[in-house]
């Protein structure tokens, strides 16, 4: 293709899914036990107090929003969005990549082949959204949200970090199939 940019090392998005695996680890546990989850009887929406005169914690409707973003797990899983924003817009800068390019692949052999750069940056911004749009629907006092879209993105770092299988540049290619990314420009 004449309009794709220079190859990257592609052992470098799969030290970054490493790491990035791990901050999805512990997040997605702290989304877990934080406000988002709490009540399970009443869903998280409201307190809740039964005809039976037992006490529920108050879920996370009854949190106020500073509560909701103060919890442990919001933070987080925005600490984790910070870094795929920061992915998207500066490839070049971001901290796993500077990293792996100063740091391991100076004691790594040559790879075999280099990959179109597109698809990876592309995963980027799914992760991001993903974890963007659990932060807001937590804001918002949606129960599980910031949990559901902490494990998600944790699920697809992890099949890129352990097997290789990179669900995002998977979802880049069928839309490039589809015509709707990655289009060579007219001269």
């Amino acid at each position: 293709m004449p309009d794709a940019p220079a190859g990257i090392d592609p052992r470098g998005p799969r030290f970054a899914a490493a790491i990035t695996s791990a901050l999805l680890f512990a997040a997605t546990f702290l989304a877990f036990t934080g406000v988002s989850t709490r009540t399970a009887a009443s869903f998280g929406w409201f307190a809740h107090q039964p005809a039976t005169g037992a006490v529920f914690t108050p879920g996370i409707g009854a949190a106020s929003v500073f509560e909701r973003a103060a919890d442990p797990g919001f933070l987080a899983v925005l600490v984790v969005a910070l870094l795929f924003l920061w992915s998207v817009v500066s490839p070049r800068t971001a901290p796993w990549g500077v990293l792996f390019r100063r740091v391991v692949r100076p004691r790594l052999g040559p790879p075999a082949e280099l990959e179109d750069p597109r698809p990876p940056r592309f995963a980027q911004g799914v992760g991001l959204f993903v974890t963007g749009l659990g932060l807001v629907l937590h804001l918002a006092a949606v129960p599980w949200a910031l949990p559901i879209a902490a494990a998600a993105a944790f699920v697809a770092a992890f099949l890129n970090a352990a097997f290789g299988f990179c669900l995002g540049c998977r979802i880049y290619l069928l839309l490039q199939r589809a015509g709707i990314v990655g289009r060579e420009r007219a001269a």
